[in-house]
């Protein structure tokens, strides 16, 4: 079943820099992302349902930054909507971080369980994001890093148990899954991978568009 938004609910998005996309430079607080599009095709399409809509995605988060600011951030504020996009720095975290070490897909899943509980027990629809990675040719930029294809195989072996996790926690908590890895696979059998994502990583436009189109599926 789909999610009705009501009303005057509010909506949330929050994550890492995938769904931040510089809403903290930005005049718009939803950033330049797929939330921001998510946002205008649903005031388009019903200008009778005003909803609220929120970002707290801050660029970098991994599950146990997410959890170090969840009460005050996001259970605080109450939404009656909540997706969440997190894994990729759980995957990546030891590549481009010198502290950074590898986070097993068990810790992963703990902590992601966690953050999900509370929301359950409060009511909140939740819309898990599976985290994706796609394959893209050559080196390209992670934050201060230069990454490889070799290094890219590694994130894939590293990230494919963690999207299994945020499968088992969507069947656990009922939430709505957008399988967004699953996505871009399709996508980028008919169309080069850099057309949706220049570092295999953070969408270009046309994937923050694919983005929102496959989270609009998930509600009415």
């Amino acid at each position: 079943m789909t999610i009705t938004l009501r009303p005057g609910s509010t909506v949330m998005f929050t994550g890492d820099s995938i769904t931040d996309c510089r809403r903290r430079e930005s005049e718009d607080a939803l950033g330049h992302g797929y939330p921001l599009r998510v946002a205008g095709e649903w005031g388009l399409r019903h200008p009778d349902r005003p909803v609220t809509w929120l970002n707290t995605a801050n660029a970098g988060d991994k599950v146990m930054d997410l959890e170090a600011r969840w009460q005050t951030e996001v259970l605080d504020a109450r939404p009656e909507v909540l997706s969440i996009l997190v894994g990729v720095n759980d995957m990546a975290w030891h590549t481009f971080d010198p502290e950074g070490y590898v986070i097993p897909a068990e810790r992963f899943e703990a902590g992601y369980d966690r953050l999900l509980a509370p929301l359950a027990e409060a009511g909140t629809q939740l819309i898990l994001i599976e985290p994706f990675l796609l394959p893209i040719r050559g080196t390209a930029e992670a934050g201060p890093s230069l990454v490889g294809e070799e290094e890219r195989r590694a994130w894939r072996t590293d990230l494919d148990p963690k999207i299994q996790v945020v499968r088992r926690l969507a069947r656990r908590y009922d939430a709505q899954l957008l399988t967004a890895d699953d996505m871009f696979a399709e996508l980028t059998a008919s169309t080069e991978p850099e057309h949706w994502s220049a570092d295999g990583v953070h969408p270009a436009p046309a994937g923050h568009a694919a983005l929102a189109a496959a989270w609009l599926r998930l509600v009415e």
